[in-house]
Order: C-alpha cells, then structure tokens, then sequence
C-alpha cells in the first residue's frame, strides 16, 4: 500500500496536533514544577521556624534544669567543700574564643581551689567531654585562677548508672536529683582528678 499525499498531510496534522498537546502539558508541568518548588520553599521557611523554636525550648529546658540545680549545688559547694564565691551561668569571651559554665565555685587563702559544675538535664558521653574540654581551657580564660587546684562536677537529672561510671573514672564527682535536690553520688573511696 504506497503512502499518498493525503496521509502525508494526515499524519503531519495529527504530529502538530501531538506536538501542541506535547507543548501545552510541558506549560502545564513547568506550572506544577513553579508550584512545587514555592510551597517546598514555604515547607523549608516553615521547617526553619521549628528548628529554631525547639532549639529555643531546648535552651529554656537547659535553664531551667540549671536553675533547678543551683540551690542543691550551692549548698554541696558551701558546706562540703568550702567554696566562698559560687556564681551560675558565666560566660566568657576572650581573642575570638568562648567560654561558658553553668557553675564556677571557688575559695582563696589555705584552700585555694576552684570547681567546675556542668548541669545536663539528660547526661549523655559528650557532656564528659563538654566538662573535660571546659576544664582543659579554663585557666586560659581566667588567668587569675591559674593557681587554683581544679576539679570538675557533672550535676545531672538522668544519668544511666554506666555513664555514672566513666564519669567518676574520669575523676569528675557527680551530682543527681533526688528528692528533687541534687546530692553528689559518689563512692566513699572517690577520688576526684586534679585539672
């Protein structure tokens, strides 16, 4: 069956027809794709917003649980070890770098000792770290105290009873809730690590 001039012209006209069907379904794609990537856009602003609230509710639980601890701890730090100025949440800036601890104590004269006290809500292997690191870069930012003997103490309201241990091998006393009073859990024969 040879081909005529008729189905040529047939077969063209149902292509300018495909190809207008084609053209009008990419304009419309083009339109969902616009749409898709506007409401992802929205969707990102949005995910943004809830990153930041959360992280904000976690900042004001991580004030709040070193509120709650404050009293307990001024009360360890006063009458079991002797400490005269206990000041909560100090921060310290110095050459570009940051410092912060949720509780510097310390006493002058015969004692001449410093604590470090890092408050978690949830302890977890980095908050060892955190102190260790705290501890490590403290007489650069508080020279005045470069004379101090210096010990560390992780106050937390959970703490599994293995962290508790690696936490006391690494020489840092730790402090729990109980009651809803924070006292040192420790074993009698502890000995803390000097820093």
């Amino acid at each position: 069956m040879a081909t005529t001039s008729e189905d040529v012209w047939r077969l063209l006209a149902e292509l300018a027809t495909a190809q207008k069907e084609t053209d009008k379904q990419l304009k419309e794609t083009d339109l969902l794709l616009k749409e898709v990537s506007q409401q992802q856009k929205k969707t990102d602003k949005q995910l943004k917003e809830l990153g930041q609230q959360i992280g904000g509710l976690g900042a004001k639980f991580g004030s709040f649980t070193e509120g709650l601890a404050l009293p307990s701890m001024e009360t360890i730090l006063r009458q079991r070890f002797g400490m005269e100025v206990i000041s909560p949440s100090v921060r310290v800036s110095k050459e570009g770098q940051h410092l912060e601890i949720d509780v510097l104590a310390y006493t002058n004269g015969e004692l001449n000792i410093a604590y470090i006290v890092e408050v978690k809500s949830h302890a977890r292997e980095e908050s060892i770290t955190q102190l260790k690191s705290i501890l490590q870069r403290f007489r650069r930012f508080f020279p005045e105290h470069k004379d101090k003997k210096l010990y560390g103490i992780l106050a937390a309201v959970h703490l599994s009873s293995e962290l508790r241990e690696k936490i006391l091998q690494e020489g840092f006393y730790v402090a729990r809730i109980h009651d809803q009073v924070f006292e040192l859990d420790i074993p009698d024969n502890f000995q803390p690590r000097l820093y």
